[in-house]
């Protein structure tokens, strides 16, 4: 019984924000007076409740792998992999405060000044997103989740590979869990010359080394670098995809035959972009094409054998869409 009391009084902040949330989403109030439309519901009205619940499941599904991570991985295994949640596990580890509650408590001087600066669009839906996540971690996996005990090092793995896939799923539906999220969009809206990845990095090994000191031990530092590179691999995947490939741009006196084994051998398009050289004034065609990147040595070999003397570009594509790749769809 004295449990229950203390769950309650523990998440009353939570609750309390995701009510307001509740309310500036738009969701409460939905068949209130509208006369107009279809059943005497507005159309606008009806496709914000249908993507505020599109949200809420992402939120949902999101939020049960990210706190599992957390609560069943991360924070038995003594590391704080950078962000916010961090922070709230060395409290945690400290005092014995909840991570959740803790990081909704150290995120409310970011929302706001996200909601000044930022706008309440994106700040009401992080504190939604925030909300259900905290109490994910606090009401539901603190209780009843199964905590593993052993090898630090798999629980590092798994730890950050749950949590990256949870914020990407968040992150699917333009919302963010706050912390250097936030500090990120301001950085970028105050200093766009200051590189955000390079910052947030600097941020998260700060955290990770203040963690050598809360838990006394090297390790602890060691394990959550290799949580956070988990995490920030799996976010990268599932929102950029899996297919990355190679862009290569080639300017040769003989384009018109590597273009053409490129597209019967390989079944690549090819697509010939007009250029001039500055220097010499001359036109020339420039070969652009998109491979995957098992398929570039091949490329490369076609354009060598062809033209040894080719000028050739490389460059890396974080995902690439279309005919022959990933088809390109809004979501």
């Amino acid at each position: 019984r004295s449990r229950q009391v203390t769950g309650v009084q523990t998440c009353a902040l939570p609750i309390c924000f995701f009510t307001i949330c509740f309310h500036k989403t738009g969701l409460c109030g939905m068949t209130t007076g509208l006369n107009h439309g279809y059943g005497g519901v507005n159309v606008n009205k009806k496709l914000n409740v249908k993507g505020f619940c599109t949200d809420l499941a992402y939120d949902l599904v999101g939020s049960v792998l990210y706190a599992a991570g957390i609560v069943c991985f991360v924070n038995p295994a003594n590391m704080a992999p950078g962000g916010m949640s961090g922070v709230a596990i060395l409290l945690n580890y400290l005092w014995g405060l909840p991570i959740g509650t803790m990081t909704i408590v150290l995120n409310i001087p970011l929302l706001i000044l996200s909601y000044i600066f930022l706008g309440k669009s994106l700040t009401w839906k992080t504190v939604k997103s925030l909300v259900i996540s905290s109490l994910m971690v606090d009401l539901v996996m603190a209780r009843y989740a199964p905590i593993y005990a052993g090898d630090r090092m798999i629980g590092g793995v798994f730890g950050g590979v749950l949590m990256g896939a949870g914020l990407a799923i968040i992150f699917l539906r333009g919302s963010t869990t706050g912390g250097t999220d936030i500090i990120s969009f301001l950085v970028k809206k105050w200093y766009p010359h200051v590189p955000i990845g390079r910052m947030i990095m600097v941020v998260d090994c700060i955290i990770i080394g203040v963690s050598v000191l809360v838990f006394g031990n090297l390790e602890s530092a060691l394990y959550g670098l290799i949580s956070l590179y988990c995490c920030s691999m799996v976010i990268d995947s599932i929102i950029y995809g899996l297919d990355k490939g190679s862009m290569v741009m080639v300017v040769s006196e003989k384009n018109d035959e590597i273009a053409a084994q490129i597209m019967d051998e390989l079944e690549r398009g090819v697509t010939l972009l007009k250029g001039q050289g500055a220097y010499t004034g001359t036109d020339r065609d420039v070969l652009m094409c998109a491979v995957r990147k098992q398929q570039f040595a091949r490329v490369r070999a076609i354009i060598y054998e062809k033209d040894p003397n080719a000028f050739v570009i490389v460059s890396e594509t974080s995902e690439v869409l279309g005919e022959g790749f990933k088809q390109v769809s809004g979501s």
